[in-house]
């Protein structure tokens, strides 16, 4: 009698994945920077991922735009994560939530094609910088600004920072712990401005070095402040070299403001509450 046929069991495909896209602000003052760490230090990631993993009852791992530092902000950040959980977009706001600390919260929620990745797709970058400039140092919002109490000359500012505009070697603008392979970036734009008390510095790359913004800042305040010339923003980044350049300045006053990707992709733009980031 021949042996009979053993039956495979039935194929079942996978459940089809879905990438979802978020926008997200936070306060960074109370966490140790975005991404995810080893020892024991509250992040936005994985307070983030702790929350969607909640809604989506399975674990979530989230891919963000641009990582930022401990203790800065960020009104505009995007993220995307891949789920077979069904969920609508105002559950994964919603929802989310309510399982976030009151220092974060999930802006928007859309579905995106595959193709779509929050790094990798993004063309362009925006951070501001705020500036509390006045005698005394701010009470109300002290971790929202920086504060420099000397008087800052915003129009020797505005001379210095054109000097940056453009492709360059950013080598001497980037912390020496930068593990970028290449130092080279364009930035589109680099404006200064006063309003009152406050002195902005809003700064638009095709994307940053570790640091890059807040040593900028540290060089254009030392202008401001009349410690050096505008040209001295030239002769530190012609010297390709960081012990040349100024003083890193504080984390508190840097806000992730806007990110860019191509109209297909039909990314919401977020916009801040606080009129002096927009």
């Amino acid at each position: 009698m021949p042996n009979p046929i053993k039956q495979s069991p039935p194929q079942t495909s996978s459940p089809e994945q879905t990438r979802i896209a978020l926008g997200i602000e936070y306060d960074g003052s109370a966490f140790h920077g975005w991404q995810f760490q080893l020892h024991d230090a509250a992040t936005v990631q994985q307070e983030v991922e702790t929350a969607l993993s909640k809604i989506a009852a399975t674990p979530v791992r989230v891919i963000c735009a641009g990582r930022t530092d401990a203790g800065v902000h960020a009104t505009a950040q995007v993220v995307h994560f891949d789920t077979t959980s069904v969920r609508n977009e105002r559950a994964w706001v919603l929802g989310t939530n309510t399982k976030l600390p009151p220092q974060i919260r999930i802006l928007w929620a859309k579905k995106v094609s595959s193709e779509f990745h929050a790094r990798f797709s993004a063309t362009g970058r925006r951070y501001t910088y705020v500036i509390a400039n006045r005698e005394v140092k701010p009470a109300i919002m002290g971790r929202q600004f920086s504060w420099q109490c000397l008087s800052l000359d915003v129009e020797k500012m505005a001379a210095a920072a054109q000097y940056l505009v453009g492709e360059h070697d950013f080598t001497s603008y980037r912390s020496v712990h930068c593990q970028a392979k290449n130092p080279v970036r364009t930035v589109h734009g680099l404006n200064v401005e006063r309003r009152g008390e406050l002195v902005i510095l809003t700064i638009h790359a095709n994307a940053f070095l570790y640091h890059m913004v807040r040593n900028v800042a540290g060089v254009l305040m030392a202008v401001g402040c009349g410690k050096a010339q505008p040209e001295w923003a030239k002769q530190v980044l012609e010297a390709h070299d960081r012990t040349q350049g100024g003083v890193t300045a504080p984390p508190f006053g840097l806000y992730l403001v806007g990110i860019d990707y191509p109209d297909q992709f039909a990314i919401p733009e977020s916009k801040s509450s606080l009129s002096f980031l927009n």
